[in-house]
């Protein structure tokens, strides 16, 4: 019984080796492909991404022109003020000139 055992084994391993061998190549072609996914995944993510860079890039530049617009707006406003404000001053320093008397200058 041994013997007769023992005459079936090369077969049985002839058939897991083939197995192996199947298992091998279905590994390998599993594995190409999940590198293809991802090669796949990469390009269409760095493609989103660029677009995306390119959206915010348009959005930063249209806030800092926005930005610019409205503190050139407030400048000019602060400027305006500060112009009425020395217009003010030099009227009040007129005003004050006009009511004191005039100072006497002494002789030497």
């Amino acid at each position: 019984m041994k013997v007769a055992a023992l005459e079936g084994l090369p077969e049985r391993v002839s058939a897991v080796e083939s197995q192996i061998v199947q298992l091998r190549d279905e590994m390998r072609g599993g594995f190409s492909a999940v590198h293809q996914e991802m090669r796949d995944l990469s390009s269409t993510f760095r493609g989103e991404m660029r677009g995306l860079e390119s959206t915010l890039r348009a959005e930063m530049r249209a806030l800092n022109d926005e930005t610019r617009l409205e503190m050139r707006a407030l400048n000019e406003d602060t400027k305006n003020q500060m112009r009425v404000l020395h217009e003010d001053v030099i009227d009040r320093i007129a005003r004050i000139g006009e009511g004191a008397p005039r100072s006497r200058r002494r002789r030497r």
